[in-house]
C-alpha cells in the first residue's frame, strides 16, 4: 500500500504543480514573517510535494513539522527534503570553486529547513499542532474530510493567529475530450462517491469542501481569497489519466452497482482514446488561502 500511493503521488506531482495558483502562494508569502525562522505545519503531508513545492518561495529560515498517519511516507518526505537542501548547497559550491558568476545568479537562495514529523490520525486535531505556527497548510486534503473538521480547523487556526494554505482541493468539475455520452453521469456517480466517503474524518465533504472551508474561515475572523488550480492533462500525461479514470469507473460501480456494463464499456472507450494519445482530460481543483482580519 505505502508504494503504490507513493507512486501516485509521484505520478501526479508534476500535474499538481502545474495547477496550483502562484498569485495565491505570494499573496500568502508577503503575509508571513520574514525577519525569523517560519514556523509552519503541513497536514497530511504523505511524500512532501506541498513543503517542496512551498519552501522554495519562503524565507530562506524555515521550520516545518510534517504530520501524517503513515511513517513510510513521512520518512520518504523527510529524506527527500534533507536530498533537496544537499543538492542546493552541492550546485552552489560547484558554481562558487569554478567562479561561475553567472550560474551562482540563476540558483535559488540557500535554505535552511528544519524538520519534525509526526505520525498521528488527524481525524481529531490536536492544538498543539498549531500552536506557534505562521503557516498552516496542506494539499490535495480538504475534499476528504468532512464539514465539522473544516469547522474544526478553521477555529484551531484561529486560535493560533495563523495564515492557511490548501491546494488543489476537488471542486465536483471535470471534461475530457473526446467526450463520450456517460462522461456526465460518470462525474456525478463519482462526486456521489465522494461525499459518501469516511478517511476517518467523518463523511467527506467532497466537491462541496471549498465552498465549506471558506464559510468557516470567514465564520472565524478570516479573510478568504480562491483561486483555481485545475489540472490539465495533456494527451502525453497517458498513464496519470489512465489511473484517474479507472479511479473514476471504480467508484462509480461502487454507486451504480447496477449500471457497471455501461461503465465498463464507458471506461473501455475513454482508454482507447488514451492509448491513442488523443485524450485531454481537465479536473477541477481550487487553491483557498486565509488570513486573520485583525
Amino acid at each position: 500500500m505505502h508504494e503504490t500511493l507513493s507512486n501516485w503521488l509521484a505520478l501526479r506531482e508534476p500535474a499538481d504543480v502545474a495547477a496550483r495558483s502562484a498569485a495565491l502562494t505570494r499573496a500568502v508569502v508577503e503575509k508571513l514573517p520574514r525577519d525569523r525562522s517560519l514556523r509552519a505545519v503541513d497536514l497530511g503531508t504523505g511524500t512532501g510535494s506541498n513543503v517542496r513545492y512551498l519552501s522554495r518561495d519562503l524565507p530562506a529560515e524555515q521550520e516545518w513539522l510534517l504530520v501524517d498517519r503513515d511513517p513510510v511516507l513521512l520518512a520518504e518526505a523527510a529524506a527527500r527534503l534533507e536530498d533537496e537542501e544537499r543538492k542546493g548547497r552541492e550546485e552552489r559550491k560547484d558554481s562558487e570553486d569554478h567562479d561561475d558568476k553567472n550560474a551562482l545568479r540563476s540558483l535559488r537562495p540557500l535554505r535552511s529547513i528544519v524538520v519534525e514529523t509526526r505520525e498521528m490520525n488527524l481525524g481529531v486535531l490536536e492544538p498543539d499542532i498549531f500552536s506557534g505556527r505562521d503557516l498552516v497548510t496542506a494539499s490535495a486534503l480538504l475534499d476528504l474530510v468532512s464539514g465539522t473538521w473544516l469547522r474544526a480547523l478553521a477555529d484551531e487556526c484561529r486560535a493560533a493567529s495563523t495564515t492557511a494554505l490548501f491546494a488543489l482541493t476537488y471542486n465536483g468539475r471535470s471534461h475530457c475530450s473526446p467526450e463520450e455520452p456517460e462522461d456526465e453521469m460518470i462525474r456525478e456517480l463519482m462526486n456521489r462517491h465522494q461525499r459518501q466517503n469516511d478517511k476517518g474524518f467523518g463523511r467527506a465533504a467532497g466537491p462541496d469542501a471549498v465552498d465549506i472551508a471558506e464559510r468557516c474561515f470567514a465564520a472565524a475572523g478570516y479573510h478568504v481569497r480562491r483561486e483555481p488550480s485545475d489540472w490539465v492533462l495533456t494527451p502525453d500525461a497517458r498513464e496519470l489519466q489512465r489511473q484517474l479514470v479507472e479511479g473514476w469507473a471504480s467508484a462509480a460501480r461502487e454507486i451504480a452497482q447496477d449500471q457497471t456494463s455501461v461503465i465498463d464499456d464507458w471506461l473501455r472507450r475513454r482508454l482507447e482514446h488514451v492509448d491513442a494519445n488523443r485524450s485531454s482530460i481537465t479536473v477541477g481543483h481550487e487553491d483557498l488561502a486565509a488570513w486573520p482580519r485583525s
